[in-house]
């Protein structure tokens, strides 16, 4: 099965709502908007079957047009996640590879490299000490120039190991913590929080203003180099908005660089989640805030632990549990297994942009529940992927092994064939 748009089609999307492929700030006009109706989805734009139309009857269903859109005032709620779901790309990597190129990282102020993340190996820890011997404890590194540093920072973020192959990450669980996207907040240690908001503004406009398909030297290797907002996701908040529901962001890149690209959507910073590092005084640590009382970071049950705690104000272990449905989300998006615990939790909708990965694909096309809606990606979408292991190898253990998916009733999800792409 291919994806059902044309170019035509998104053209006529980004007629409707007033973006364009590149950077483009001004508000989309409503598709449809009358006394008797709210706003609905942009016609003839790009979405797969009939997932518009489940979408505008969930708003009709669930919305209240005009209405402020507070959980605490009983609105329903939207979760998004960020990277390759609301963007094409990934704004954690746009940050990291800015501040790697431009000498924006700060080595440790006490030397000590194992003293970034608790998860970082002595393998890792030795390769970076070894790496960065020019950088000053506490002070920028010049990566912009260092680039047997560079490539190390690199390859722990990207790869999780060493230039040597060596693991860089262990003793974490995988279902609570993904210990690279932690340390690229991490990494952010030393600085104040406004100087980050001002890198991640840098690198947006850069990612932003490059032509679609751009690379970037970064080190000795390249990287993606180019960002874009969805034209239908960015219809799909502003319509939610215009519905009365309160939308929000649970992103497992690093907090102030999520609400820095967040803004221009018009949501707010109290109203974005993100991997959220402990302050000194002014100043960003190592320090990883905690959820449910552990440490966990927005990754797949992480997401969950800090919806419930922050939105729905569930404590403790607790915050790791599916609430009842009065405190769930109606509506959740998101493109990877790290989304698939929050978007399990929606109770209304729950919408997939496909990229073929395996936990997230089980268990939207086995589609417990008849709520599951999956799209192509907006921009390049995946060829078609699986068959997906779903029986055998369709679920990540906290160990990080791959076993059976089961359902909430115990039985076992059969391995599933990629249907939309």
């Amino acid at each position: 099965m291919t994806r059902l748009a044309s170019a035509a089609a998104l053209a006529g999307l980004l007629a409707v709502s007033g973006c364009s492929s590149s950077h483009d700030s001004t508000p989309a006009a409503p598709s449809s908007i009358s006394t008797a109706s709210c706003r609905t989805l942009a016609q003839n734009s790009a979405w797969y079957g009939d997932n518009r139309d489940r979408i505008d009857a969930m708003l009709t269903k669930l919305g209240t047009c005009g209405a402020a859109g507070s959980v605490t005032a009983g609105a329903p709620l939207a979760l998004f996640d960020w990277d390759n779901t609301i963007v094409k790309n990934d704004i954690g990597d746009a940050t990291f590879f800015w501040m790697v190129r431009n000498g924006k990282l700060k080595a440790p102020a006490d030397g000590n490299w194992a003293g970034t993340s608790p998860y970082l190996t002595p393998q890792a820890a030795s390769a970076l000490s070894r790496a960065c011997a020019a950088a000053k404890p506490g002070q920028p590194m010049p990566t912009d120039a260092d680039t047997a540093c560079a490539d190390e920072l690199v390859s722990i973020y990207t790869d999780a190991k060493t230039k040597a192959g060596e693991s860089a990450f262990a003793g974490f669980n995988a279902r609570r913590m993904e210990p690279a996207y932690a340390w690229a907040a991490q990494m952010q240690a030393g600085w104040r929080e406004a100087d980050i908001v001002e890198f991640a503004k840098t690198a947006r406009k850069e990612n932003l203003d490059a032509p679609a398909g751009t690379e970037q030297k970064v080190g000795s290797g390249v990287q993606t180099g180019w960002v874009r907002y969805y034209p239908q996701m960015r219809d799909l908040v502003e319509t939610l908005h215009a519905n009365g529901f309160d939308v929000r962001i649970i992103s497992a890149s690093a907090e102030p660089v999520a609400r820095v690209w967040a803004e221009e959507l018009g949501i707010p910073a109290d109203h974005v989640m993100g991997v959220r590092t402990a302050r000194d005084g002014d100043v960003l640590t190592s320090r990883l805030v905690p959820c449910g009382g552990e440490a966990a970071i927005t990754y797949i049950e992480g997401k969950r632990c800090r919806v419930n705690e922050e939105v729905f104000g569930v404590s403790g272990p607790a915050a790791f549990d599916q609430q009842p449905e009065p405190k769930r989300a109606a509506f959740a998006a998101g493109d990877s297994d790290t989304d698939v615990t929050f978007l399990t939790d929606a109770t209304a909708l729950r919408l997939v942009l496909n990229r073929n990965k395996t936990e997230l694909m089980c268990t939207a096309y086995d589609d417990a529940g008849g709520n599951w809606l999956v799209n192509p990606m907006f921009i390049d979408p995946k060829k078609q992927g699986g068959p997906y292991a779903c029986a055998t190898k369709g679920y990540i253990e906290p160990s990080g092994a791959k076993g059976p998916l089961h359902r909430p009733d115990g039985s076992v999800v059969p391995d599933q064939q990629d249907r939309v792409y």
